[in-house]
């Protein structure tokens, strides 16, 4: 810790990233030797992050994540759609085809932002808010390959018909960005995705995720 940091915010902080780790919850005892502080601390936490919805306490006295971090997540989508618009419009523009960040809700792949290509005579409609499972399509197989350490292949994963007959998607995952979990992709009405396609899009991949960090 330094002068200009706080120590009960920070600990705060640790309180929901320990919590957010499990899917059982943790007693104070637990929290208070996971955070080398003493119980009365730990109390004094989840009543502060409880006054906030941040923290709910189950009848077991096990606390875990609350519901007040959903309200956060929501804020997150606009900033995370603003830093992958100019790699994704760089990508439409190149490939001729329509380009899109999907993100993890669930089960679902959700796609949070999309940019078509100006030049093209036709292309396939693809709209923010478009839903499907994660093990339909490439943008959420290519999330459930990454999910895979180390990663096989090639980095990015292709598909054909899945969606949405006659049309092919290739996608890459966001890799290395803390708390977010998705794809950059293309879709694109052919039979086959051309050979340059896969690798643009893993580049593009990358280019979000370093606007990301």
């Amino acid at each position: 810790m330094t002068a200009e940091t706080s120590q009960t915010l920070d600990r705060g902080l640790r309180v929901l990233k320990l919590l957010a780790d499990t899917d059982h919850g943790l007693t104070v005892t637990e929290l208070s030797h996971k955070l080398g502080v003493n119980r009365t601390v730990v109390y004094r936490l989840l009543a502060t992050l409880e006054q906030h919805a941040l923290v709910r306490r189950d009848l077991g006295g096990r606390a875990r994540v609350g519901l007040g971090v959903l309200r956060l997540g929501r804020q997150v989508h606009p900033l995370v759609r603003e830093a992958a618009l100019p790699a994704l419009r760089s990508l439409a523009e190149d490939i001729g085809a329509t380009a899109h960040l999907t993100l993890v809700d669930g089960t679902e792949a959700l796609a949070v932002a999309v940019v078509e290509p100006t030049w093209t005579d036709y292309h396939v409609a693809y709209r923010a808010g478009f839903r499907h499972p994660l093990d339909r399509g490439a943008a959420g197989r290519a999330i459930l390959a990454a999910r895979q350490q180390p990663l096989d292949g090639p980095g990015y994963t292709l598909t054909h018909g899945e969606l949405e007959a006659g049309a092919s998607g290739a996608a890459a995952p966001l890799l290395g960005v803390t708390g977010v979990e998705g794809s950059v992709g293309v879709v694109m009405l052919a039979d086959a995705v051309p050979e340059r396609v896969g690798p643009r899009v893993l580049d593009a991949a990358r280019e979000v995720a370093e606007a990301l960090r």
